[in-house]
């Protein structure tokens, strides 16, 4: 029996994109997210960059890249916004960093794991926007409307659970 030289978990199942399809997935999801919500208002429930950099955080299991990514989908997010520039890249740094270390520690392969793994990682960005923009920003007239976080972050999750399906065919192996 051939014996890999591979002793830890994060190197038995790292997995790698090719950077032109990490982009274009990337861009794609920015462009979807800023979008449909003007064209059709519900679709505002949808966080399609979150998604992605949950998806890209847990499955190359880096840390250092999952809060990289996460800070620039935020920080690309926030642009088109009225809202302060970096609100949305603080709270997906931290999901980006959150997700990779959590996809070091458990199967994220499992699509149980990964559906309650996205409703969790949308509520911690929806609690960490509130604390940014009632407590350290201090905006007026911004309360955290916990019911809509919790359809959101089902939505989030309804929909990441089969769009990882799919984004898992662009990954190789390392």
């Amino acid at each position: 029996m051939a014996r890999r030289g591979l002793s830890t978990r994060r190197a038995l199942q790292q997995h790698t994109f090719p950077p032109a399809v990490t982009a274009v997935i990337v861009l794609f999801a920015l462009f979807l997210g800023v979008y449909l919500p003007h064209l059709f208002p519900r679709y505002d429930l949808l966080d399609l960059p979150l998604i992605i950099v949950i998806f890209f955080a847990v499955s190359q299991r880096s840390p250092m890249a999952g809060t990289f990514l996460g800070m620039i989908v935020g920080l690309a997010q926030d642009l088109p916004t009225n809202e302060p520039i970096g609100i949305n890249g603080i709270a997906k740094s931290i999901v980006g960093y959150a997700a990779a270390s959590i996809g070091l520690q458990i199967d994220v392969e499992n699509p149980l794991n990964r559906t309650l793994l996205s409703f969790a990682f949308s509520l911690l960005q929806s609690a960490i926007l509130f604390v940014v923009r009632h407590w350290m920003l201090g905006m007026p007239g911004y309360r955290g409307l916990w019911l809509h976080e919790l359809i959101k972050a089902g939505v989030n999750a309804a929909v990441a659970t089969p769009l990882f399906l799919l984004l898992d065919r662009t990954r190789s192996d390392s």
